[in-house]
């Protein structure tokens, strides 16, 4: 079976259920980003590259899917998927508190960017109500929401189906 097969399975259900369930589990106007989810956990398990090139899909998918301009988002997820890609040989095999972390911090570093970027296109909403509207609770949102995600993802996405040690990798 093709490496990329899994990857661009997890990106369409990920487009897919952003389309079909986020507006419905929305808490407070706020809708996860499942798109997100699955290029961080992407990217903490394949490495920058693949971080970036599922940042970059995903982000096109999620600008065609929207009603905003074009690309903002496709910049925003390819370099935080990259970003959080470089850090891939610093975690856990199988732990799951270091990558959950890294989810949260990368998602509202990916929420604060690309409201900048709209912000300097001239479209969206005022940045400091946004930053307590939107973006501080759509990062704890996914945040959380990683807590179930990253675990199922990591299974289904890892490219070794093997795990011998639950240490820090180089250790």
């Amino acid at each position: 079976m093709s490496r990329t097969l899994p990857i661009v399975a997890a990106l369409v259900v990920a487009a897919l259920l952003q389309v079909a369930l986020a507006p419905h589990l929305a808490i407070g106007g706020v809708a996860p980003n499942l798109l997100l989810l699955v290029v961080l956990s992407l990217a903490l398990l394949r490495g920058a590259g693949s971080g970036a090139a599922a940042g970059f899909a995903a982000g096109l998918v999620f600008d065609l899917l929207g009603t905003g301009p074009i690309g903002p988002a496709a910049l925003v997820l390819a370099v935080v998927g990259y970003l959080a890609g470089s850090l891939q040989e610093n975690m856990f095999a199988e732990g799951w508190r270091l990558p959950v972390t890294v989810v949260f911090i990368a998602g509202l570093v990916a929420e604060l960017s690309y409201a900048a970027v709209l912000a300097v296109l001239g479209v969206g909403s005022p940045f400091l109500s946004s930053l307590t509207a939107v973006i501080l609770p759509a990062a704890a949102y996914n945040g959380v929401l990683a807590l179930l995600v990253y675990p199922w993802l990591a299974r289904f996405l890892r490219q070794e189906r093997r795990v011998t040690t639950f240490r820090r990798i180089g250790s």
